[in-house]
Formats: structure tokens, sequence, C-alpha cells
């Protein structure tokens, strides 16, 4: 896992933590057993812990025996008096769920440090309806449930160093993690690599129908498409240029990638992908707004 935090005076400047060595977690809590929650418990597992380290309170029943049959964790069917027991919090259910979730949970944790995976409510909303101050929000991605997620963090003035350490130590089975020291920015964060893996799968998908047209067979396109992605984003990584100049290497003037670009330039393609960026944020903005309000 590499933690990335952003300079507080830049907001540009990326600078990369060093990894911390592993501490005993205290026990963990979570508050909704879905995909994300079932991503981290297992991550945290496969590192070590044990499933009596965790206590895990989800209503459905058939969520229930999924998470006792691939974990071995007996999970409650509402919150109970064992939550105070565990030093972390996990939030990982709906945003619309989180208010009445909260009211159930009140009381049981009260030391605890709280961190929500639940996308567009704000740390003010979590505390105000815990009574806590030591609140964490976390914006992951799908790639987490693989391991390769890409998670925004914002820490709450009351969460110390050793907080964010252990918020790390957490997140860590997924993927890579970067600190904002605004929490507004959880809004960027969300329309570009929350969503991100949705414009990725388009742009995937796009590239393997073009592929069908010009006469490549499914399977052929599929492989092609995928293996392209997997490569640039592997080079891209490993490069120290940025992308535009590895764009430019590839872009022979005259040559088919050039003819390429150049369409998607004049069809205005950059700044028409940019404008749906722009638009996923206005709407993480009005999330924040709608689930924060109090019910």
């Amino acid at each position: 896992m590499r933690s990335i935090h952003l300079d507080t005076a830049m907001n540009i400047a990326v600078t990369f933590l060093p990894r911390h060595e592993p501490v005993p977690l205290p026990p963990i809590a979570f508050i909704g057993g879905g995909n994300m929650a079932k991503a981290i418990v297992g991550g945290l597992i496969k590192a070590g812990a044990a499933p009596s380290d965790f206590e895990i309170v989800e209503p459905s029943p058939e969520a229930r025996a999924q998470l006792e049959h691939d974990h071995g964790i007996v999970a409650l069917a509402e919150p109970g008096p064992a939550l105070g027991r565990c030093g972390v919090v996990v939030w990982a259910v709906k945003p619309q769920a989180f208010a009445a979730a909260a009211k159930q949970v009140l009381g049981f944790a009260p030391d605890a440090l709280h961190l929500s995976v639940a996308a567009g409510i704000p740390t003010q909303s979590i505390a105000d309806w815990l009574n806590v101050q030591r609140v964490v929000r976390a914006m992951p991605n799908t790639p987490a449930l693989v391991g390769e997620g890409m998670t925004g963090l914002y820490a709450r003035p009351a969460v110390d160093a050793a907080g964010r350490k252990l918020v790390e130590q957490v997140l860590a089975p997924t993927g890579e993690l970067l600190w904002v020291e605004r929490e507004e920015r959880l809004d960027a964060v969300t329309a570009v690599s929350g969503s991100g893996p949705a414009y990725v799968f388009y742009f995937i998908e796009a590239l393997t129908e073009a592929a069908v047209e010009l006469g490549l067979l499914p399977e052929q396109a599929h492989r092609l498409a995928l293996g392209t992605f997997k490569g640039a984003t592997s080079l891209a990584l490993n490069a120290t240029e940025e992308p535009a100049v590895l764009r430019q290497r590839v872009t022979s003037k005259g040559g088919t990638t050039h003819a390429a670009i150049t369409s998607m330039e004049s069809s205005g393609l950059k700044e028409q992908f940019k404008t749906a960026i722009r638009a996923a944020h206005r709407r993480a903005e009005e999330l924040g707004e709608e689930f924060g309000r109090a019910s």
C-alpha cells in the first residue's frame, strides 16, 4: 500500500509517505457487510487478522450467512454492546441509510475512531449524528475489491497522526491512499477516481466495439482492449514523463495514431470528457447536501 499526501499550501504537490511497519490493530466494527466491507475484511484476514477481530452489523440474513461462509465471522443483525470493544468503526452503509443506522449505533462505541466509506456524507453530519469528533471520510473506488483501488481520505482535526496511521492500516488491503486537507476536495476525488473506473470501462467498451466493427472477433477485440489499457497504465506508472509526452511519442505525424488523435481533437472529445467530470463533481456536491441532512 502506498499513501499520498497533498501539500496543504499548493494542493498539487504530492509526496509519498514511507510505508508504516504493521502494528497490531484493535478490534474493528463494520456497519454494513457489503462488498467494500468484505474487501477490507478479507484483505486484513489474509494479512493475519483473525475472524474474532471483527464485529460486523449486517441486517440481511443472506449477507450474514455469506460472511460466515467466506470468513468465519458471525455477524450481528443489529448494533449492540459488542461494538464497545472496537477501536475503529467502519461505516460501509448506503448513504441514504447512514442517518438511521447512526441512531442505532449511537452510544455503543463512543471512544472509537469512525471511518466512513459511504459516499457523500460530510464528516460534520457524522460527528453530529454520533456525537464524536474522531471521524475520517474515505472515497474508495471499485478496484479496491481486487486490492487495486485508489482511495481519497479526509480527517477531521481531532484525528491525530496515530489515527491517520490506523486508518491507513485498515485500508491497506484496498490499494493506494491519498490524503486531502480540505474536505470539499473529496468531491473532486469522487468525480475523478470514485467514478473513474466507469470512464475506463466506457472507453474499453468503445475500443472493443470499434475493433469488432473493423472485423476482429469479439474475443480478440476484448483481449486487445484490455491488454492495451493494462499495458498503457503500467507504462504510465513506471515512466518519469507526463502522459502527454508518452502520447506524443506514439503519435508520429502523418501516421495512424496521428489520424485518430486529430479526429478526437477536432470533435472536442477532451473538452467533452472534462465537461463530464465537472458534471460528476457537481452531482457529488449535491449528494453531500442531500444525504448529509439529518433525518
